[in-house]
C-alpha cells in the first residue's frame, strides 16, 4: 500500500521521502505557473470560518492559473505527480476528512469520480465547501481501502492483494470509479479459492457485479460437495445455501443423501461455531449432537424446535423423493428426526404411487419432458473416475423400473438397461420401453477447484429397450485430465402427469 498523505504521515511518526526528480519538477511547475503554494499550516489561524463551522482554505490570487495547469497535469499519474500532489498534498484546493484521517487533495482530480463529479458540480452544500466530511455508512470501507481509492486518482495503477479487494471494491464502488471497480472484477475472478469464494460472492451480490456473482456461485456448485470443509460450510449464508442445495447443477457426490448430510454438517457448524475437528470426524459429531437433542426433546424433530426453524427453508429443498427409496438412507431420516413427518408422509405416498405405475403398467412416460420440470424435480447422483480405467456402478434411488447401469470404457460413458436385476434394489420392470429426460455432466476441477474440463450433453431423452444401451459421451481426442466427476440428472414423469403449462421442451443436442 502507498503511504497516507503528509498529515497522517507525519501523525504516525514516518517522514516522506522526496524523489530527488519530483522536487525538481514541483519547482519547474511551480516556476511556469509563477503561483505560490501557501501550506496549510502557515495559515491555520487566519482562515475564515465557513457556515457549517469549517475553516476555508486561503486560496491564491492566481487560483485560475494553478486550475489550468492542474488540468493539464491531471492525465500525468506518474510516481512524482503521486506523491507531490497526493501525498504532500501540494497545491491542494479540497481537503476530504473520512474515518477520522484527512487528504489535501485537488479537485480536478477528484472529479474523476462520479461520486465527487456530482458533489462538485450540483446545487450540492458541499460544492463550494473546501473541507468536506464524508460519512462512510459501509462497514467494509475502512482508512486503507480509503486511502487507495482515492490514491487511484492520481496514478495509473494500484496493487490490489486479494485480502484487501472487497474492501477496495465497497469504497470504489461508493466513489463510482469504474476503472478500480474493473480491476477489483479481474482480481477476483482470477483468485477464487476455498478461501475467498464467500466473501466475493456476497460483495458482488451486494455490489452489482453480477458476472462474479455467478461464477463465485458456479464455483460453490462444483466444489461445495467434493470439498466440503468446515471453514467453507461455516461462510455459507442461509440464503446462499439455500440457493445452492435447490440447484440442479449442484455436483452431487453419490445421491441425493449426500446433500441431505452436507446440510446437517452445516447446520450443525451454524449451531457449534467454536467447534474445532477433522473432516472425517465433522459428521459423527453432527450426528451425536442431534441424537442429543432428539433425547431431549422427546424424538420430536428438530426442525420444529425454535432452534430448529431456522434452517428450514434449506432442508426444505432436498429431494426427499429421491432418498426415502433407498432402505439405509430412509433408516438414517428417520433415525436422526430432523425432517418433520408432515414432509415426509406426501412424498412416501406419491413416491409408492410413481413405483407402482413404473413397475405395473405400460406407461412409457410423455414425448417430451420440459426444462422447467427438471429443474425442481430431477434426481440428482454423481460419481468419480479416479483414472483412466474400465469402471461400472448402479445410483441407489427411483430408477424409473430399470435396472440402469453406467459403464465407462474406452474413453466412453455407456447408460445400459440391464433385465438380470442382479443388485438393483427395486424390482425391474419388463415393459420393452421407457422414456426418461436425462443429463450428463463432466467435470474436472484443480487444486483450488478451478474447473479445466467441462462437457455437458444438455436434456436429452433417453429410450432402451431391455438390454439395449446408448453411448452418452465419447471422450476420444480430447483433452481430458483425471479425476473427473460425473453428474447425471434423470426425471421420469407418468403420462398421467400433466404439464401442459410448462414451457422450454428438452432437445436432444448431439453430444
Amino acid at each position: 500500500m502507498g503511504g497516507l498523505n503528509s498529515r497522517f504521515l507525519r501523525r504516525q511518526g514516518v517522514r516522506v521521502p522526496e524523489e530527488p526528480g519530483a522536487a525538481r519538477e514541483e519547482e519547474a511547475v511551480a516556476g511556469e505557473a509563477e503561483v505560490p503554494v501557501e501550506r496549510e499550516e502557515e495559515h491555520e489561524e487566519n482562515r475564515p470560518t465557513t457556515s457549517h463551522g469549517v475553516r476555508k482554505r486561503k486560496t491564491s490570487p492566481e487560483g485560475p492559473l494553478a486550475k489550468a495547469l492542474c488540468h493539464k497535469r491531471c492525465k500525468d499519474k506518474s510516481l512524482p505527480i503521486y506523491e507531490a500532489l497526493f501525498l504532500r498534498g501540494e497545491g491542494s484546493d479540497v481537503q476530504i476528512r473520512a474515518l477520522g484521517e484527512e487528504w489535501n487533495l485537488h479537485r480536478v482530480y477528484l472529479c474523476q469520480s462520479g461520486y465527487f463529479a456530482s458533489m462538485f458540480s450540483g446545487a450540492w452544500r458541499e460544492t463550494n465547501m473546501d473541507t468536506i466530511e464524508l460519512q462512510m455508512p459501509d462497514r467494509n470501507i475502512d482508512t486503507q481501502a480509503l486511502h487507495e481509492a482515492l490514491g487511484s486518482l492520481y496514478r495509473n495503477a494500484v496493487a490490489i492483494p486479494p485480502s484487501r479487494v472487497v474492501a477496495i471494491l465497497a469504497t470504489a464502488s461508493m466513489l463510482q470509479l469504474d476503472e478500480l471497480i474493473q480491476q477489483c472484477e479481474e482480481i477476483m475472478k482470477e483468485r477464487i479459492s476455498a478461501q475467498t469464494v464467500c466473501s466475493y460472492f456476497y460483495a458482488a451480490d451486494s455490489y452489482g457485479l453480477q458476472n462474479i456473482r455467478a461464477t463465485c456461485f458456479q464455483w460453490l456448485l462444483d466444489n461445495l460437495m467434493p470439498h466440503c470443509s468446515e471453514e467453507l460450510l461455516r461462510e455459507i449464508s442461509l440464503d446462499l445455501m439455500k440457493e445452492l442445495t435447490a440447484s440442479s447443477d449442484l455436483l452431487v457426490m453419490e445421491v441425493e443423501m449426500d446433500v441431505y448430510n452436507t446440510l446437517k454438517k452445516w447446520m450443525f457448524l451454524q449451531l457449534q461455531p467454536t467447534w474445532k475437528g477433522s473432516r472425517r470426524a465433522l459428521l459423527q459429531d453432527a450426528d451425536s449432537c442431534f441424537a442429543r437433542y432428539k433425547r431431549e426433546r422427546e424424538g420430536a424433530p428438530f426442525l420444529e424446535s425454535e432452534q430448529g426453524r431456522a434452517f428450514v427453508s434449506a432442508f426444505q429443498q432436498l429431494r426427499l423423493a429421491y432418498i426415502i427409496c433407498d432402505l439405509p438412507s430412509a433408516r438414517v431420516i428417520d433415525q436422526d428426526a430432523l425432517i418433520p413427518a408432515s414432509w415426509l408422509t406426501p412424498v412416501y405416498k406419491e413416491q409408492w404411487l410413481a413405483l407402482l405405475r413404473a413397475e405395473q403398467t405400460r406407461e412409457l412416460g410423455p414425448m417430451d419432458i420440459y426444462v422447467s420440470d427438471i429443474h425442481g424435480n430431477s434426481m440428482r447422483c454423481g460419481g468419480q473416475l479416479h483414472r483412466d480405467e474400465q469402471r461400472s456402478w448402479r445410483w441407489a434411488g427411483f430408477n424409473f423400473g430399470w435396472d440402469l447401469v453406467v459403464c465407462y470404457a474406452n474413453r466412453r460413458i455407456i447408460f445400459r438397461r440391464s433385465a438380470l436385476n442382479k443388485s438393483c434394489g427395486l424390482g425391474v420392470s419388463l415393459l420393452w420401453q421407457r422414456k426418461v429426460a436425462f443429463r450428463l455432466r463432466l467435470t474436472s476441477l484443480n487444486r483450488v477447484g478451478k474447473v479445466i474440463f467441462r462437457k455437458d450433453t444438455g436434456y436429452r431423452m433417453l429410450s432402451l429397450g431391455k438390454d439395449e444401451e446408448l453411448e452418452v459421451v465419447n471422450l476420444e481426442n480430447q483433452d481430458v485430465v483425471f479425476p473427473i466427476y460425473v453428474t447425471c440428472n434423470f426425471l421420469y414423469h407418468p403420462r398421467e402427469r400433466s404439464i401442459a403449462h410448462s414451457e422450454d421442451p428438452c432437445t436432444s443436442p448431439e453430444n
